[in-house]
């Protein structure tokens, strides 16, 4: 079944911003909200340490991971929010630039935000995400239960 979300764009906003303003999801999908997805290996250790494209990299991975359990795909997404470790205007924009890659053309709803420390050790980039997807009657979670 085809993607139903709709993504906003006005001509009476800035079109220097490289996403939708808005977007909606139509009666009968259902929502799943992503964790903040943090840029961590199986093992608990942080992926790329001192490297925000690394970083950035590792958290779409996981993100993508989760999706993919919850019954979603990155094209499903219809917002995210961005927390990059930095005051760095650069910094942010390193990661905004993977984020914006792998999201390619379905250019959702974001906000990019510099932040003083987040969570694990060594860790600078976390990606908080809601998807939609069709609701199928009877869904019992990816294991069937």
């Amino acid at each position: 079944m085809a993607n139903a979300i709709d993504l906003i764009r006005s001509a009476h906003l800035s079109s220097a911003a490289q996403y939708a303003y808005a977007s909606t999801v139509p009666t009968g999908m259902r929502l799943i909200f992503l964790a903040g997805s943090c840029p961590l290996n199986e093992d608990g250790t942080t992926a790329g340490v001192g490297d925000y494209r690394l970083q950035a990299d590792k958290a779409i991975e996981n993100m993508v991971v989760a999706l993919e359990a919850a019954g979603a795909g990155i094209k499903d997404v219809v917002a995210t929010r961005v927390l990059v470790a930095s005051s760095q205007q650069s910094d942010l924009v390193c990661a905004w630039n993977v984020v914006r890659e792998a999201f390619a053309d379905h250019d959702v709803p974001s906000t990019l935000l510099g932040v003083t420390v987040l969570g694990y050790p060594d860790q600078l980039v976390e990606i908080e995400a809601t998807a939609a997807v069709h609701d199928k009657k009877g869904y019992e979670g990816p294991e069937g239960r």
